[in-house]
């Protein structure tokens, strides 16, 4: 079984990550840690006793738990700290929070190297949304006029997502970069066209009541296609944290997107 650690275990999404965990029979919940303290981790997400006591110093945690991987949903001012700790440590972060910049990913992709421990990142676990990003680009050969939308709860500390970021990368793979719309429009209020990557435009929606949500729309001659992913509840990301808690330690270096670990 595969020793897992969760950082940010109390959160919304670190309590769906420890349940996944508990309940699946390849991985095992040794370590939970998050700046509220003191509970037990199974009982914290209604699995009953763990024998895991959500510790606050992840450190420590990682010394007495000796994880193989460290799962990690907490925040972006905080994850690349936590990262870098538990690569030096010798531990696999794998990590949901988005929010990295660039020069983070290298540093991390440097220590990786260094220490000769993977890391994974993934902007989305959920499967759908990797099939959606890999439409996306493949539709783009044929309809390189696209835009994205993407929609998420007002709690979301960052925009764009890093699922949108990442769909457009991937059809900048195979769509030559070109402004889109009027060469003469003009944005009445500023950021009224959105984001612009590339030449194509991203639009952020934060409101109470969604979960995560992207639509990609290309538009052609006398046609529109839509793609659109929807995730109704966090549960939809567990498979796919539970696949990369499985496959990070056959990885090298630093490995972005779940695409890249599904057979």
């Amino acid at each position: 079984m595969i020793k897992v650690l969760v950082s940010g275990a109390c959160g919304r999404m670190g309590q769906a990550v420890v349940k996944a965990v508990m309940e699946d029979s390849e991985l095992q919940l040794v370590g939970a840690v998050d700046i509220v303290a003191g509970a037990d981790a199974g009982e914290l997400v209604g699995m009953g006793k763990s024998g895991v006591i959500v510790a606050d110093d992840l450190a420590k945690a990682i010394d007495e738990t000796k994880p193989e991987v460290m799962v990690d949903f907490t925040r972006p001012d905080v994850v690349y700290g936590n990262a870098v700790l538990a690569v030096k440590k010798g531990v696999s972060p794998v990590i949901g929070t988005t929010g990295l910049s660039d020069e983070a990913k290298a540093e991390l992709e440097a220590l990786a190297k260094t220490h000769n421990t993977p890391v994974f990142i993934a902007p989305n676990f959920a499967i759908g949304a990797v099939l959606m990003m890999l439409m996306a680009r493949q539709a783009a050969k044929y309809m390189p006029e696209v835009e994205i939308i993407e929609l998420h709860h007002d709690k979301k500390l960052d925009a764009p997502s890093g699922t949108a970021l990442q769909t457009a990368a991937m059809i900048s793979e195979v769509r030559a970069k070109h402004q889109q719309g009027n060469p003469e429009e003009t944005e009445k209020v500023a950021g009224a066209r959105g984001a612009n990557v590339d030449g194509m435009h991203i639009h952020s929606v934060r409101l109470p009541g969604y979960v995560a949500h992207q639509e990609v729309i290309f538009g052609g001659l006398g046609q529109t296609l839509t793609i659109r992913h929807d995730s109704l509840n966090r549960e939809s990301f567990m498979p796919g944290v539970c696949l990369a808690c499985k496959k990070v330690r056959g990885l090298s270096g630093l490995v972005i997107g779940l695409d890249k670990v599904m057979d």
